[in-house]
């Protein structure tokens, strides 16, 4: 199919709006599981909304999406409950009392889906779809409930902005100023419970997680502040669920789900490798440039203890003494700093090779180096008793 004939699509079209719903709200709430610290949180309610997806189906008889996504959304806050209470009323870790949530009401819920399965007619519902998605089989009246979920958890957090972002960074501050923090908590807990309800039509439980993950981890290593975070996450959360969605169209019948999740993924490596400030490449080329401006301040410095011990300024030192002392890498140091005119070539004995010596201002400069690095290490002028290192000469 071609990509303006998959635009013109009425599926197509209803698979691009849920991906865009989708990534919204994904990085909208997973800016907040990350920022505190609960990746895995996300991965446990993902997993126990499937019980409720199939609570939800006997309820209503059928593959009804608002019951089941009220289904999802009341074993997802539950289990985030049983998860708080079991941290605060036992000896259990955080991550030991997700475990226990995460395997629990999974296997819960692939019961209930193996016995849904077995009855007569329940088949033809569809719900192992739930599983791993199934996008294609999106239909208007589930996007007017996505996009009532998308356009409930944005006003909420725009009404408790300053509250949540309180919570997030400063819990104590928070409770000691008279917030209730635990029903702050609970309630981000919720929304997170919200952003996998939201996906579950096109991610599917298994894959959701990184959905709320992905976008945020992703804006995090591009900007420093809460308010660009958010908005940022959310378009993240947008572009890799469009492209997921365009891909699986153009595509033949790839699945969508697991096509917006490596969307998401790619674009955390990507924030991983490139982002101006965090990103690996960056961290390479600053740890270069300060090895290299080390090196440089080294030579200076020796230059300069060796001007100091012959009393001489423009002491030449030979190439020869300096390779000795920093390697082959010295020609190119001292072509640096001659570059910025802290250092000159010298025809002193050339039968022993070339000689450098310090300018003027390499000399300043050298000496500025020298006694700030000495004023680091503590003092360098005797004190009251007359002790400490004693002044050179």
């Amino acid at each position: 199919m071609s990509l303006l004939a998959a635009l013109t699509n009425y599926t197509v079209q209803n698979v691009l709006i849920g991906a865009v719903l989708l990534g919204c709200v994904s990085g909208l709430l997973g800016t907040f599981a990350v920022l505190r610290q609960q990746s895995l949180l996300g991965d446990t309610l993902a997993h126990a909304a499937l019980p409720g997806v199939c609570i939800g189906f006997l309820i209503a008889g059928g593959r009804h999406l608002g019951w089941i996504l009220a289904g999802a959304l009341a074993t997802g806050v539950l289990t985030a409950m049983f998860v708080v209470l079991m941290v605060k009323r036992s000896r259990l870790k955080t991550d030991a009392a997700l475990g226990i949530g995460l395997s629990v009401t999974f296997a819960a819920g692939v019961v209930l889906l193996t016995y849904i399965q077995g009855t007569a007619g329940a088949s033809q519902g569809g719900l192992d779809s739930f599983l791993f998605g199934q996008a294609a089989a999106t239909r208007r009246s589930d996007l007017w409930v996505m996009g009532a979920i998308t356009l409930a958890s944005l006003v909420l957090v725009l009404a408790c902005w300053k509250q949540f972002k309180l919570v997030v960074f400063d819990p104590l501050f928070a409770r000691s100023i008279g917030l209730p923090v635990v029903v702050l908590e609970v309630l981000l807990t919720a929304m997170i419970a919200l952003a996998v309800v939201v996906g579950l039509q096109m991610v599917g439980v298994v894959l959701m997680t990184s959905m709320v993950i992905a976008p945020a981890a992703a804006a995090r290593q591009w900007v420093n502040r809460l308010e660009h975070m958010v908005p940022l996450a959310m378009l993240l959360g947008v572009v890799a669920g469009v492209f997921g969605a365009l891909i699986s169209a153009w595509g033949n019948n790839l699945a969508t789900g697991p096509l917006v999740v490596l969307a998401a993924s790619a674009l955390v490596l990507v924030s991983l490798l490139a982002a101006p400030r965090r990103g690996i490449i960056r961290e390479r080329i600053d740890r270069w440039h300060a090895r290299r401006a080390l090196g440089q301040r080294q030579i200076l410095a020796t230059l300069y203890k060796l001007a100091i011990k012959h009393r001489d300024r423009h002491y030449p030192v030979e190439l020869g003494m300096l390779d000795s002392f920093f390697g082959l890498a010295t020609r190119r140091a001292l072509q640096r700093l001659e570059q910025q005119g802290l250092v000159a070539r010298v025809g002193h004995m050339r039968e022993e090779g070339p000689h450098w010596t310090l300018t003027d201002t390499g000399y300043a400069e050298a000496e500025r180096l020298t006694h700030f690095m000495a004023s680091d290490d503590g003092p360098t002028r005797p004190g009251p008793r007359g002790r400490g290192t004693p002044e050179h000469g």
